[in-house]
């Protein structure tokens, strides 16, 4: 099979380069082409000689995942289908703002974790993407944006109310923020996705700031304790509960890494993180986990660990029990954690008309657990 390059990070495009006979420092030029220009034509590519040029054509190939499907939610927030064969499709989100973009970027097909509240989770799991389907998700935002922006830049306010897109505040950089918060558990592909953070942070690629890039987990310990020493960036937990009871029911991997051992984990993580602060991400469900008894519990379990909680409305997806908890009830729940101390915000729906709110990403998932077909036979049996 023929090389993707958007599988290399510097370290490793620097290593093909050697194997083919050329200077290591060809790597930084490449990355720029690809991941700073978005070319794909090695034509286009100047600054290499044409040998090289021609050498690079034959043996090896630039390709991002394919885009199936856009779709544009009256917010401005984006959603790209992307083909990763097989019949299976990834999503991407982008959530446009005045001064920032954010892009929240899939890692798995599917996600074996089966989070009950989780449209991803129902649906079964099929493989980890590769680096190339991982980056590939940003180098295509990003060239998209990218292109928009320079179409529009004499009408910056055309730009933002018109064109659904934004102008950020760091200059002409189409996204700011990146947040491994799409389908899948990120740190489940521990290292395909740390070889992705690598390019995100790369200055030769993307340039982002660590504090502007973060892994959300699920709690996986052994690998939150890894991504510490490996690649430290912004940390969300997956908490939404404030005991090991409750936990157990909606984030099942709670039984194997229970709350207390995750906290310590979070500890650990501080001592290298690009923040002060660890942010517990807590779904706010009906009846479920809303209560004020719960706020005052999770007041107790989070007070050793410094942290921001942020509460997210729940979003609704076919075949879920689940029901978003009314707005009166989760003023309450934050008013309660701020009482305490604690940073609590809410967070803001973005694209839940277009399917593309947290927890209703789905995509196409050729589930290879089966999850599905029992699901549905144990609905047949119940009827």
């Amino acid at each position: 099979m023929t090389a993707n390059l958007l599988d290399f990070n510097a370290e490793q495009l620097a290593d093909f380069f050697v194997k083919i006979g050329e200077k290591p420092f060809r790597a930084k030029q490449l990355l720029r082409w690809i991941h700073q220009f978005g070319e794909v034509d090695f034509a286009e590519m100047s600054d290499l000689s044409k040998g090289l040029r021609k050498k690079l054509s034959d043996i090896v190939v630039i390709e991002p995942p394919r885009i199936t499907n856009h779709h544009l939610a009256t917010d401005g927030t984006r959603k790209w289908l992307l083909s990763v064969g097989a019949g299976n499709g990834i999503e991407t989100v982008f959530i446009p703002e005045l001064h920032r973009g954010t892009l929240c970027i899939s890692s798995q097909v599917g996600c074996a974790l089966a989070c009950t509240f989780c449209s991803t989770g129902m649906q079964g799991f099929n493989r980890n993407l590769t680096v190339a389907e991982i980056i590939g998700q940003l180098w295509l935002a990003n060239k998209t944006i990218k292109t928009e922006l320079a179409a529009f830049s004499n009408d910056r306010q055309n730009l933002i109310m018109t064109s659904n897109c934004h102008q950020p505040a760091d200059g002409d950089r189409a996204i700011s923020n990146v947040v491994m918060m799409g389908m899948g558990e990120p740190l489940a592909n521990f290292d395909n996705v740390v070889a992705a953070l690598d390019l995100m942070l790369d200055d030769h690629a993307y340039g982002l700031s660590r504090r502007r890039v973060t892994v959300s987990t699920s709690g996986l310990i052994p690998a939150i304790d890894r991504l510490r020493e490996r690649c430290p960036v912004a940390l969300a937990v997956s908490l939404h509960a404030p005991n090991d009871t409750l936990r157990d029911q909606l984030v099942p991997i709670n039984k194997k890494y229970p709350i207390k051992a995750l906290l310590s984990a979070c500890q650990r993580y501080l001592q290298s993180a690009p923040r002060d602060f660890i942010t517990f991400e807590y779904v706010m469900l009906e009846g479920v986990n809303d209560s004020v008894s719960h706020a005052r519990e999770l007041v107790e379990l989070v007070k050793e660990t410094p942290c921001k909680i942020n509460l997210i409305p729940f979003n609704s997806f076919s075949s879920t029990r689940f029901k978003r908890s009314s707005s009166e009830t989760i003023r309450i729940f934050r008013d309660v954690l701020m009482q305490s101390g604690l940073i609590a915000t809410v967070r803001k729906t973005r694209g839940d008309d277009i399917d593309a709110a947290c927890g209703q990403l789905a995509g196409q998932v050729r589930d290879k657990t089966r999850r599905t077909m029992k699901k549905m036979q144990k609905t047949e049996t119940i009827t």
